[in-house]
């Protein structure tokens, strides 16, 4: 079973290696083609691929450094350089598309002389090597390429390289460029908040806190949760730190395998870090209302001397 696992994870590991070189190679073939041919269009889906490979990149950066075990100096091992690359990539992303609405209006304005037919072979060929490494990475599991749009770049310059050959308008092309940057922006920004999301150590992207404080306070021998984090490490690596006041008498071995296997099973949350107590804590990063407790046991005592 683990051999047939390894060799999965291996055969996945080579098509994204043999994709990130396909679409790597091409992306500095389409960035210099688009110099020399004068197509911005091509200049955009060249940073369209951009995405791509960096994509790729970190996926296969963090697949060799999910081997490196943790140290002494670094406990939670190495998951953050993963997030760090994404946030670079986005940042970079963001400049390169500022770029290219700059160089479009000034096209605008001013045309340049594009050569359509070099521009449409680079734009075919590129549109083939996207559905190559699409057909490559089918049956991996990696949803960080957004993989059904992959060659709508492509396609946009096969567009545009037919219009200007049959029309003369060269205003088109940095039309289309802007188009790409369009298309390329979102997806930028969404990886850039959700790194920066990580990075700040926010609850992770469709975790919601109040089910996982809800499942924890629920077990009938929880009295209060407080002190409640969650956070993710890298990709998939979740975390939870919580102060949990239990009822006397609670065994916390017992209710420690219990809890953190339901966490597991209910939130893929895997590392936990729960302090378990008789009586609320008085650290002063403890978010515990000891009035409110006080008061609650109070309440009680007085109800219970009036029955």
């Amino acid at each position: 079973m683990s051999a047939g696992h390894d060799h999965s994870a291996g055969a996945n590991e080579r098509s994204m290696w043999i994709a990130f070189g396909l679409t790597g190679s091409f992306m500095v073939a389409e960035a210099v083609g688009g110099w020399l041919t004068g197509s911005l269009a091509l200049v955009s889906d060249a940073a369209h691929m951009l995405t791509d490979t960096v994509a790729l990149g970190i996926a296969l950066f963090a697949i060799r450094m999910g081997r490196k075990a943790a140290d002494r100096r670094r406990t939670f091992g190495y998951g953050r350089f993963e997030i760090l690359a994404a946030a670079f990539n986005a940042g970079m992303l963001f400049v390169v598309a500022i770029y290219i609405f700059y160089e479009a209006w000034q096209r605008l304005l001013r045309p340049p002389e594009i050569q359509s037919v070099p521009m449409l072979v680079i734009a075919v060929l590129g549109l083939i090597v996207n559905f190559a490494s699409m057909k490559l990475l089918m049956s991996g599991k990696d949803k960080s390429l957004n993989l059904k749009g992959a060659y709508l770049g492509s396609l946009g310059v096969i567009l545009g390289a037919g219009i200007i050959y049959f029309t003369g308008w060269a205003w088109f092309d940095p039309l289309i460029a802007v188009a790409i940057a369009l298309w390329v922006l979102p997806r930028t920004y969404i990886l850039l908040r959700e790194s920066t999301n990580v990075l700040l150590e926010g609850v992770p992207q469709g975790m919601d806190l109040r089910k996982v404080e809800s499942s924890l306070a629920n077990d009938a021998s929880v009295l209060d949760v407080h002190d409640l984090h969650v956070w993710e490490i890298g990709s998939g690596k979740l975390s939870l730190a919580a102060h949990v006041l239990l009822k006397p008498g609670t065994e916390v071995d017992g209710f420690l395998k219990e809890t953190n296997e339901r966490l597991e099973r209910d939130f893929g949350i895997h590392h936990t870090t729960i302090q378990c107590e008789y009586r609320p804590c008085g650290s002063e990063g403890c978010s515990f209302d000891r009035q409110a407790h006080d008061h609650g046991e109070e309440h009680e005592h007085h109800h219970g001397e009036q029955t």
